[in-house]
Order: C-alpha cells, then sequence, then structure tokens
C-alpha cells in the first residue's frame, strides 16, 4: 500500500488511542505529513525500535509496539518452553502505556510477563532478565533522546541486549505480522487477573542494591568523608535508586534540583536530557552555586549514563565520559592492587571510540583491556564469554565515552546507578587523602599523558537524511583523505569491510570483530579521527583523538583537525 491508502487503513483501524485519531485527522490533506508517517516501517534495528511518538508506520505507537512484541513472542515461543519476560519502562511520554500493551501481548501469546511496579533504569531491567531467569527483557526508554522520542529495547536471556542473529530472526518474524490482525493481544487487568502478568517483588530490588553496593571499594570511609552532593535526576528513573544507594553508603548530604526531582516525560527544563550536553546540566550547576557541594551528579532518564561537574576555584567544571571512566578505572585498579582485591588475570573492556589512555592504565596495572565495537552490549558479550569460562570475576571494569560505565557482572549493560556510587566513593576517598578530583585528574595525566577526546554530531533529519550519511560514509570509503589538520594518514581501518590498510606500504590486515559501519583515521602523533552513523539517531558522529603535553597543546590540534574534517564531511 502507498503512502495515502495507510493513512486511510489507519482512520479507519487505529481507534484505542484518542491522541492517535487526532493526529490523524489533524494531518488530513497534509500530504507531506501523511507521507512522513507512512513512507516506511519503524526499523526494528540490533536492539529493537526508538521513533517518534505519533501516528503511522513510521511512528512509535501502541500499534507498531503490538506488532514488535508479537515478533518477539514468536521468538520466545520458538527457543524456550514456558518462556518468559521481564519488563521495564521509564518517565517519557506514553513509556508506561507501551509496556502494558508489549506485556497484553506476551500474555496473550502464552509468555510470563514480570514488570516492574514502578518506573525503573534500564540497568534494574537487565537485572530483572537475570535474577528471574528470563527468556528475554523489554524496556522502554529512549535513553537520553528529546521529549518526542521513545524506545523499545530488547534484551536476551543473558540479560544483554540482544545479538545480531536474534534481532534478525525477530525482525523476520516481525515481517509477517500484519499491523492490526496479526498481534495477539488481551488488556494488562486481565492478564493480571489470570496469572499471566506479574509485579517484580521488592526483594529483586533489594538484590540488586546488594550487589550494586558489593562493587564498592573503600565504602567504609565514605560516612565520615563529609561528601556533599547536588544530583538531578534529569526528570527521569534515578531519583529513587541513585538515593538509595548512596544513603546505603554514608551519603546523606544530598540536595536533589527540584525542577529535575519527579518524572516527567515533557522534559521542560532541559528538552534534551543528556548529561553528556552543558545545557542539561545548568538548573544542577546553578544549585551547585548556591548549595557548594564536592560534586554535582546528572544521570539521563533511564538511569544508565552519568555525567558530572566538580568545583574548581570558584567554578565548576565538567568532565567528560573518557576523563570519568579512566579515572574510575585508575581508582579501581590502584586501590584494589593495594588492597590485594585484585582478581588473577584481571580484564577491562572498552568501545573502539573510547580513550587511549585506558590502554596506558591496563598496562600500568597489568590488567587485560579488550577493545570492542560501539555499544554497550559488547562490553557485557564480554562478560558473558568469560562467565561461559567460570571465570567473569576477572572482569573489573568497562566503559565508554559516551558515559556508560559498569563494575560487576551483576548486569550486563552501563548501570549509572552503581557509576554514581563509585563516583561518589572515589571522590570521597580522594578528599580523606586531601585530594580533589581535579588534582586526582591532573595527577593521572601526569602519569599517562594528556589525551584530548572530543565527539561531533551532525544531524540530518528526514527522508534525505538517511541518504546523505550514506553518501559520507560511501565518499570517505572510496577516497579516505590524505591529511586532517596537516597530520598525514597512517592507517584507514573499515570495519564494515573487516580491513585496515597500511596507507605507507598498501599493506592491509583483518579487523577480527563483527563487521560494522565505522571508519578510522589513525594519524601522525598518536591521533585518530573515526566516523560512525549513529544507530539510535539522525546522526552522523565524528571522535576525535588527540595527544599532547599540555591541554593546549592537544586542544589546539583538536581544532585544527576539526575544521579540515568538517570540509572533507561538507558540514
Amino acid at each position: 500500500m502507498n503512502e495515502m491508502q495507510l493513512y486511510t487503513l489507519w482512520t479507519q483501524k487505529a481507534t484505542e488511542d484518542k491522541d492517535l485519531i487526532e493526529e490523524l485527522a489533524s494531518v488530513k490533506g497534509n500530504s507531506d505529513a501523511i507521507k512522513d508517517r507512512f513512507y516506511r516501517d519503524l526499523e526494528f534495528g540490533t536492539g529493537g525500535l526508538r521513533g517518534e511518538i505519533g501516528a503511522g508506520t513510521y511512528r512509535l505507537n501502541i500499534y507498531t509496539i503490538r506488532r514488535a512484541t508479537q515478533g518477539l513472542a514468536d521468538y520466545v515461543n520458538e527457543s524456550y518452553k514456558n518462556g518468559s519476560v521481564a519488563i521495564a519502562y521509564d518517565s517519557r511520554i506514553k513509556s508506561d502505556v507501551f509496556a502494558k500493551a508489549a506485556a497484553g501481548v506476551l500474555a496473550a501469546n502464552g509468555i510470563k510477563v514480570h514488570i516492574y511496579s514502578e518506573l525503573m533504569p534500564t540497568p534494574m531491567l537487565s537485572f530483572a532478565v537475570r535474577a528471574l531467569g528470563c527468556s528475554a527483557g523489554i524496556v522502554v526508554t529512549a535513553s537520553h533522546n528529546p521529549a518526542k522520542y521513545n524506545g523499545y529495547k530488547v534484551y536476551g536471556s543473558d540479560g544483554c541486549q540482544i545479538t545480531l542473529d536474534v534481532a534478525n530472526t525477530v525482525i523476520n518474524k516481525i515481517s509477517s505480522v500484519d499491523m492490526f490482525e496479526g498481534p495477539k493481544h488481551i488488556s494488562f487487568e486481565d492478564g493480571l487477573k489470570n496469572g499471566m502478568i506479574s509485579y517484580i517483588g521488592q526483594e529483586v530490588i533489594e538484590d540488586y542494591y546488594k550487589n550494586v553496593i558489593a562493587q564498592g571499594i573503600h565504602t567504609d570511609l565514605v560516612k565520615d568523608s563529609g561528601l556533599k552532593v547536588v544530583y538531578t535526576p534529569l526528570n527521569g528513573t534515578g531519583n529513587k535508586p541513585v538515593r538509595a544507594i548512596l544513603n546505603k553508603i554514608g551519603i546523606n548530604d544530598i540536595t536533589v534540583v527540584p525542577e529535575q526531582e519527579n518524572p516527567d516525560g515533557h522534559f521542560t527544563t532541559c528538552p534534551y536530557p543528556n548529561p553528556e550536553i552543558r545545557e542539561a546540566l545548568e538548573l544542577g550547576l546553578k544549585l551547585s552555586y548556591e548549595v557548594k557541594p564536592d560534586l554535582l551528579l546528572a544521570t539521563d532518564p533511564d538511569a544508565d549514563r552519568v555525567g558530572i561537574a566538580v568545583p574548581s576555584g570558584d567554578e565548576y567544571v565538567l568532565f567528560t565520559g573518557n576523563e570519568v571512566g579512566a579515572m574510575l578505572l585508575e581508582y579501581i585498579c590502584e586501590e584494589r592492587t593495594k588492597l590485594g582485591t585484585m582478581p588473577k588475570n584481571p580484564v577491562a573492556v572498552k568501545t573502539i571510540v573510547t580513550t587511549k589512555i585506558a590502554s596506558a592504565i591496563a598496562e600500568n596495572y597489568n590488567v587485560q583491556l579488550i577493545d570492542v565495537l560501539t555499544g554497550f552490549k559488547f562490553i557485557g558479550e564480554q562478560i558473558g564469554f568469560l562467565e561461559e569460562k567460570g571465570e567473569e570475576n576477572r572482569y573489573i571494569f568497562g566503559f565508554e565515552e559516551s558515559y556508560g560505565y559498569l563494575a560487576g557482572s551483576y548486569v550486563r549493560d552501563k548501570d549509572a546507578v552503581v557509576a554514581s556510587m563509585l563516583i561518589c566513593e572515589m571522590a570521597a576517598y580522594y578528599r580523606t587523602c586531601g585530594i580533589t578530583l581535579i588534582e586526582a585528574r591532573e595527577r593521572m595525566y601526569k602519569k599517562y599523558g594528556v589525551y584530548k577526546h572530543m565527539l561531533k554530531s551532525f544531524t540530518c533529519e528526514g527522508i534525505t537524511g538517511m541518504e546523505r550519511m550514506k553518501e559520507i560514509m560511501t565518499s570517505l570509503r572510496t577516497n579516505p583523505p590524505a591529511s586532517v589538520g596537516g597530520l598525514s594518514l597512517i592507517e584507514f581501518s573499515d570495519y564494515m569491510a573487516s580491513t585496515t590498510k597500511n596507507m605507507k606500504d598498501g599493506s592491509v590486515t583483518e579487523i577480527l570483530l563483527p563487521k560494522s559501519d565505522v571508519l578510522a583515521f589513525t594519524l601522525e602523533n598518536n591521533a585518530t579521527v573515526i566516523i560512525r552513523p549513529s544507530g539510535t539517531e539522525p546522526k552522523i558522529k565524528v571522535y576525535y583523538t588527540t595527544t599532547g603535553s599540555t591541554q593546549e597543546e592537544a586542544t589546539a590540534l583538536y581544532e585544527k583537525m576539526d575544521v579540515d574534517f568538517r570540509k572533507v564531511l561538507g558540514f
């Protein structure tokens, strides 16, 4: 069917949600608006669905949710006997509605559903899947995206986001499901009554907390450290669990940003609720200048990422995800080595776009560092590989530059709850040693060298945006730049082709990672540029790495490289 035929069908069939009825009526006669909603299906990618909330095949609504869930149900029933699925949801618009719609489909297909009774962080979904022995998991979230978006992420029985093979199986099953007639479903209330849907108990939550606290190193010192914290959950799921954990380790001087304390899917105080960007932390910073804390913490809406700001003189300085991750790795390695609690043959994991200082830290402490593709599920996958050998305790830490961190193997996704605890513990411990986090960062750079990392995102909205991203990647594959910022290209890596080419002698080596749409340019002076299309947003992302003897030197080189590479991209 073409867009107009689909539009007509939806006006006839999509009658359960008054918001969709009103939206469909509002675009009547507007061919561009209709086309934008119906020109394609919302794609179920390697992790699930993500898109704007609204009416149509290219929007997230109860009908696209039900269709995707029917495909998942078919996979679970085919792959597991007496299958079960855990479900969590965040504070976004209609997250609870979509979670209950998914539960109704699963229950109608004979699959037992375990669902949290209130909004919960993404890592707590990963934990519930494993704790309850579920076949799969679903979390309804669009992470740190603007309010108009929502999403639907699917997890495997191991607590990781589903593998590419499983995703492809689910995609094939979804493709054969008719949007309106295909999904079996019952009401959420009927599922509760017949026992196919049940709420996850407090004992699971408490077990999660115990596992988080077990990752502490110097938690005994925190209570008497005098650490003072300002915290913002950015109107998301972190408020209760983060505060509960900090209280459990003895941090009681916590001031929460009042405007961002309670759940609010409209995110009126931070239109882009991403702790990676300063704008999202503005209210927290404003409060910090009044309260004068030792640390500002900010977790994103589904509480799998955390950002921080710390005092430096009269100012509050934001740390990058690379800096926090590297400092946590250094802290964990140094203190566990001192205490004799470092496991034999310890393992840390990072993504290929994450700071190279991690390599120097790992080498210093004889830690095996594993590089994986972008996406925390690949870090979780490495924990799974260790678990298969009975060696999961070798894993000490994993992180990615986009503010995601995990210590411990109790979950298989990034966890802002444990990260918040460890960041506060690290700050408290250094405080007892007379060292600020600013000073600890400078000590790290003095020890290993200054590494500058910057991420630039270029938005490519609409129908033409996807084509533009494809054209950019094709052009760079065909004609990689000979230099960037005056630095000659030494190696060119194409992760889709699984090859690295030495630009001096022309030799080619194989990349032993799954294929991915990523290009990496290794330049002189240990500088790199890595580019990839986002897997969750209409953006193309560029990661810069420079090194220098000082911050100023590394920054100046980055700025020169950025200007040059923008010209190559046409932005």
